[in-house]
């Protein structure tokens, strides 16, 4: 089969094809695997203009200058020219391009549309949803409770529309755990990791609250919080400095460089999150590649992620005593035989090859 990847958001930041290869490559390693079958096409919005092949995909770079196409005739053109069996579109907020694109291209060729963290437009926006979900053949959504939200909230007409994919995955591994240490100094048994904004829908106060009051009865465990933003740092530190409990068994690192944070993640045990809402969990994700055990919040796309928490342990968002009790519940826990069963979850169903071989499933069932 022949895909076309198109995206209809712009990113005149971005001038050079290496540049955005460095950008999204949790998302292209499955497209790599899908081209070993099929012929792959992805056309992207930068500032640049040019076309290369890479890992046995045609990429197309356009530049039309503008910064978000409303009525993308040229693009819709091209598209159509490259005589396409499916077009996957990234993104579920382009209804109005979406309708267009049907009309441009026929009934012939099938389109999917791929969701990332967007949440279900209202109002007339809603209505733009909902005819455009006439046109399209499928979604793609990290966890198919998060799509049929979509259609129960009336944004997609149909639920057996929806299927469940893994938007992202990751390129680390598994390295050896003394040696990943030996870069990062993380000490404490166990090694407990935090990564994301430091904002309110990733709640990381839930998860200090949390952690200071496990210190109480688990002293040598220890939390390391990386982040790139600093929205609640002053407060963070405000409440370690104020609380006995700490004495420096809260680390708070900062920003981290990507190629660094496979050594953070194979020197931890666990991986914590207190998020209130995940279009899929990239660091959970790139966590579980290294083995690391998720006791993360139980919302749509985590579920999905765990199986249900048939790996690691899954707790209620914003409760501090839950998360509490999921923290002491690791003291019980066979983490060698966890850390087992979360590498088989992430084969399984968060690999690249996993991901591709889903989307496969879904395009020829069109």
């Amino acid at each position: 089969m022949r895909f076309v990847f198109l995206s209809y958001n712009y990113s005149p930041d971005i001038d050079s094809p290496e540049n955005w290869f460095g950008r999204v490559s949790p998302y292209i390693g499955s497209l790599e695997c899908l081209a070993k079958e099929n012929e792959i096409i992805r056309i992207e919005q930068i500032n640049y203009k040019g076309k290369l092949i890479n890992n046995g995909i045609q990429y197309f770079f356009e530049d039309y200058g503008k910064k978000k196409l409303y009525f993308p005739r040229s693009l819709h053109r091209f598209v159509k020219s490259l005589k396409p069996d499916i077009v996957v579109v990234n993104g579920t907020h382009y209804p109005l391009q979406t309708i267009q694109l049907r009309s441009s291209l026929g009934r012939k060729a099938k389109i999917i549309v791929q969701h990332h963290a967007e949440k279900p437009f209202y109002g007339i926006k809603k209505y733009l949803q909902w005819w455009a979900s006439l046109t399209v053949n499928a979604y793609l959504f990290a966890s198919r409770e998060m799509g049929l939200e979509w259609t129960e909230k009336g944004n997609i007409s149909s639920a057996q529309k929806i299927h469940e994919v893994m938007e992202v995955s990751s390129f680390f591994y598994v390295t050896d755990r003394l040696q990943a240490r030996g870069e990062t100094k993380a000490e404490g048994s166990p090694v407990f990791l935090w990564v994301g904004r430091l904002n309110q829908n990733k709640d990381p106060m839930t998860v200090v609250n949390a952690f200071l009051e496990f210190l109480s009865i688990h002293s040598a465990a220890r939390l390391y919080m990386l982040y790139h933003t600093d929205e609640l740092l002053e407060a963070i530190k405000s409440l370690l400095a104020n609380d006995p409990r700490n004495k420096n068994k809260i680390s708070l690192i900062g920003r981290v460089a990507h190629d660094e944070m496979m050594d953070w993640m194979n020197s931890a045990d666990f991986i914590v999150s207190g998020s209130h809402y995940e279009g899929s969990g990239t660091a959970v994700c790139e966590a579980m590649s290294c083995g690391c055990i998720p006791v993360v919040t139980n919302i749509f796309s985590f579920r999905a992620m765990t199986n249900y928490g048939e790996c690691g342990i899954l707790y209620e968002p914003g409760n501090e005593l839950a998360l509490l009790s999921a923290l002491k519940q690791t003291m019980q826990m066979n983490t060698e035989a966890e850390k087992n069963k979360v590498l088989q979850q992430f084969r399984k169903k968060l690999s690249f090859d996993a991901i591709a071989a889903k989307i496969q499933e879904v395009a020829a069932s069109l």
